[in-house]
């Protein structure tokens, strides 16, 4: 009780020194339980859609097309709508539903613009039957009644101001059709974004899917007392296993697994950032009590003298971190339910609805928030709870402080010099390794020992790199700056720790920075060396395929020299002169493509691979299968029939673009598959005449300005787009590291605020001898500036250094040019010192207002 209640004293007695720590506990603890609230809310959302859209059993064609495959065939795979009839039939089923439904079609307003999500959500065009419709229902306007009128949802109406009697084009891959909305019909659930457009049976047969009288599924509804495992053993006993059949469970299921895919790698990308942040809070925690304990030497050395055990002491430091985390825990518990209603508003202006209601906080969530919190500042302030248990008697003699142990930090300097140097070996046989898949095992090995490292050495390095940084920004302050750098490493051990939380940040920051700027380059390097087509035409959507009618209109362009289509054959079974068979997807496309995409070729002629009967193969696939070039592969096609094709080329792995692709040439696909499973293209390259460059990307913009969602790109634009991409990403996980940043910031603003603690009795000595107030504080922002230099030059250095020898894995994956992002660099580097320049500003302020005598007088 003694040992509590001393405890409970000393944190309110310095709750104010305790506020930083607690701060960076709540953020993490917050990051956490934002990030699981979240994700739990989001699986609940779509949970909760799947189980009231799902009907009792689905009946759909054995071979259709399931979660992101994408239809890519102009006529999808259906069941005849004679099936609704014979289903209607079978025992225990109540009623019999048929489904046209198409994710592929594209809808836009009377101004050619879409209507459909930008959040990767699906735009779904389907029939409507108010008896069958599970998740909306009809809220004003009517029913369509023929191929002039559509139902559109209330979500899409009012973000796209929309209403009655607008007009609609419906762009899909049998043709475009215009249709005005009779009708509005709202989610009775949440609609997690998508846009929902509803037609009559017929139109959505014709018009969409390219059919007469035939479903995608067909929806079974169980009669009353059959359940759904009961109704769907009763169909497959009736119609074999020739069909899909699936229960609500099933259905549900996997749908979530779809959606669960994305939101597993959202959850834990941000779950690896919250990870960051607690490391970063650690340092903190730990000098936040290093400091507190040699500020207290002499009051533990009097309880020590007065008879407290060393295991007392020892459990009072770590009470007082029980308590800290306690506090920042239930805090961060609170706050990560704000970040999870933050995120949730965030993602709607990106086009993915949640609602607020549905917010769904687990019992498991506040547990483990409140364990990682407690169990990382209990284990944080362990080392500093030792040493306060290792103070003796007589250091209620001595002046506060506790004496650095000389032998201690010699054994750390060398396990760290160690450790470091096995990192850099690490990283050494990465950037040396022949295969990326080897090369990312070491490169992991690596960045973990060296980043351990050099947070283990940061106190031999402080001495080393603040003197050489203050012989660059300090000197020209004079005597001020000179105090400045000997308060910088008077304590080695804090400045190393209070650095290497504000390194950990920028390091991962800088190796970011250089490995997106290395992908840029490289991509654009190859872009230039490879891609002869002056113009590339793909769907905005890159899995969605391009219509027939977007073909015409690109072929009807002025001033194009040629015009290539690429087509996926998916799944073709080929079988190998070794006697084995394997399962490729082939790229087929025009023979003009040898020039557009100048794949590098290890044996044969590239434009040879599209001749007729013809096929290339990679030197990968080569290898692994003794094919040799002159050699007949047979290749089954998915629904057609089978051919003899001549290997005429082995292209080069030493790519990439479209590595591993095996070439054919369109017109022998059409030689053995049906016309209706013949694919639609998925990307379109155009080639100008000379000197008709800039005319022809007009006329290309001018065709397609009525399909907004086909893109037409030049060179130029082709390589902003890689950039933007890359951009877009980096930024997220610029913002995701802020948090980290921020706590290494709170970091170096408790570590000056306790300095200037510790030091009061010298600051009043230094103000009674003369320096004045504005001195005074010049000298702790310079202190300040000085710890987050350091802290930046290991953190951009580490980064460098693991950036680099990423993008040596990435050479071997085709991305061969190293791009240091300078600028980048340089601008953290100078946000630093204004990082610095800012933690610095209150406790200067403070230091500058001290009353002179009563710091003297301080013990």
């Amino acid at each position: 009780m003694t040992v509590l209640k001393t405890s409970l004293r000393n944190f309110l007695a310095h709750k104010g020194r305790m506020a930083l720590s607690a701060i960076a506990v709540l953020l993490s603890v917050a990051f956490v339980c934002g990030t699981l609230v979240f994700t739990d809310t989001t699986n609940a959302t779509f949970d909760k859609l799947f189980a009231a859209t799902s009907p009792d059993v689905t009946v759909s064609p054995k071979n259709a097309p399931s979660g992101d495959e994408v239809q890519r065939t102009r006529v999808p795979v259906t069941l005849p709508a004679a099936k609704v009839a014979e289903l209607q039939r079978v025992k225990g089923v109540k009623s019999a539903h048929g489904e046209a439904t198409s994710t592929s079609a594209t809808v836009v307003d009377k101004n050619d613009e879409k209507i459909g999500p930008s959040s990767g959500a699906p735009t779904i065009v389907a029939n409507w039957d108010e008896k069958e419709q599970r998740a909306v229902e009809l809220t004003s306007g009517h029913a369509p009644r023929g191929p002039t009128e559509v139902l559109l949802d209330s979500d899409t109406a009012d973000k796209k101001k929309l209403k009655i009697g607008d007009e609609l084009r419906i762009i899909a891959v049998p043709g475009d059709f215009k249709a005005k909305i009779v009708g509005i019909v709202t989610f009775t659930v949440t609609n997690p974004g998508s846009t929902l457009v509803l037609l009559d049976d017929k139109t959505a047969q014709e018009r969409v899917l390219g059919v007469k009288d035939a479903y995608t599924s067909i929806s079974l509804t169980a009669a009353p007392g059959v359940s759904n495992e009961q109704l769907k053993k009763n169909v497959v006993a009736e119609f074999g296993t020739g069909l899909k059949v699936q229960t609500k469970a099933e259905t549900a299921d996997e749908n979530r697994e779809d959606v669960g895919e994305f939101l597993d790698i959202m959850k834990y990308a941000m779950l690896g950032f919250a990870g960051i942040a607690v490391l970063v809070g650690i340092f903190l925690i730990v000098n936040t009590f290093s400091m507190l304990v040699a500020q207290r030497t002499r009051e533990i050395g009097l309880m020590r003298a007065i008879g407290s055990s060393r295991k007392q002491i020892n459990r009072s430091v770590l009470v007082e971190a029980l308590l800290l985390g306690v506090v920042g825990s239930v805090l961060g518990v609170l706050g990560g339910v704000g970040l999870a209603v933050g995120l949730m508003k965030l993602m709607a202006g990106a086009g993915l609805e949640l609602d607020t209601d549905e917010l769904t906080v687990k019992a498991t969530t506040p547990i483990v928030g409140l364990t990682i919190g407690i169990v990382v500042t209990v284990f944080a302030a362990y080392i500093p709870a030792r040493r306060a248990g290792k103070i003796s008697p007589m250091a209620a003699l001595r002046e506060a402080g506790m004496p650095v142990d000389a032998k201690a930090g010699r054994i750390r300097g060398a396990i760290g010099l160690l450790v470091t140097a096995a990192g850099a070996a690490a990283l050494a046989m990465a950037a040396g390794a022949d295969k990326a898949a080897d090369g990312s095992m070491f490169l992991g090995l690596g960045i973990l020992l060296t980043l351990v490292g050099f947070i283990v050495i940061g106190p031999l390095l402080a001495g080393v790199v603040v003197r050489a940084v203050s012989v660059v920004v300090l000197r020209a302050f004079g005597p001020v700056g000179r105090m400045a750098e000997r308060n910088a490493l008077r304590n080695p051990r804090r400045t190393g720790a209070t650095g290497s939380a504000l390194m950990i940040g920028l390091a991962l920051v800088a190796c970011l920075s250089v490995v997106g700027s290395s992908m840029v380059a490289s991509a654009s390097d190859e872009l230039d060396k490879s891609v002869g087509a002056d113009f590339i035409i793909q769907h905005s959507d890159f899995n969605q395929q391009i219509t027939p009618a977007v073909e015409k209109a690109v072929r009807q362009a002025k001033g194009l020299k040629s015009v290539t289509n690429l087509k996926e054959i998916e799944k073709a079974k080929i079988t190998t002169p070794d006697g084995k068979t394997s399962t490729k997807d082939l790229a087929a496309a025009n023979p003009s493509f040898a020039e557009d995409l100048r794949t590098p070729v290890v044996e044969g002629t590239l434009s040879d691979a599209y001749g007729p009967n013809a096929m290339s193969v990679n030197e990968g696939f080569a290898e692994d299968h003794k094919v040799k070039k002159g050699d007949t592969l047979t290749v089954a096609f998915k629904g057609g029939r089978t051919a003899k094709l001549k290997v005429t080329v082995i292209t080069s792995d030493d790519t990439s673009f479209n590595k591993g692709a095996l070439y054919t040439n369109i017109t022998t696909v059409e030689r053995y598959l049906p016309a209706e499973l013949v694919p639609t293209s998925i990307m379109m390259f155009a080639q100008a005449k000379d000197g008709q460059e800039e005319a022809a990307y007009a006329s290309l913009k001018k065709a397609l300005k009525t399909n907004p969602q086909i893109d037409v790109r030049d060179q130029t634009d082709y390589k902003k787009l890689m950039e933007d991409q890359i951009g877009q990403m980096l930024n997220l996980v610029y913002g995701l590291l802020a948090l980290a940043i921020i706590v290494a910031i709170l970091g170096v603003v408790n570590t000056l605020a306790l300095s200037v603690v510790e030091r009061t009795r010298e600051i009043g000595l230094m103000r009674a001898i003369g320096l004045s107030r504005r001195q005074m504080r010049r000298m702790i922002r310079l202190e300040s500036v000085v710890i987050a230099l350091f802290g930046a030059l290991l953190g951009i250095g580490l980064g460098m250094a693991w950036g680099a020898t990423a993008q040596k894995l990435l050479a071997l994956e085709g991305l061969k040019t190293l791009e240091i992002p300078w600028p980048t660099i340089i601008t953290v580097f100078l946000g630093s010192a204004v990082v610095g320049l800012v933690a610095a500003l209150a406790p200067a302020f403070r230091a500058g207002r001290m009353n002179i005598l009563k710091a003297i007088a301080t013990d």
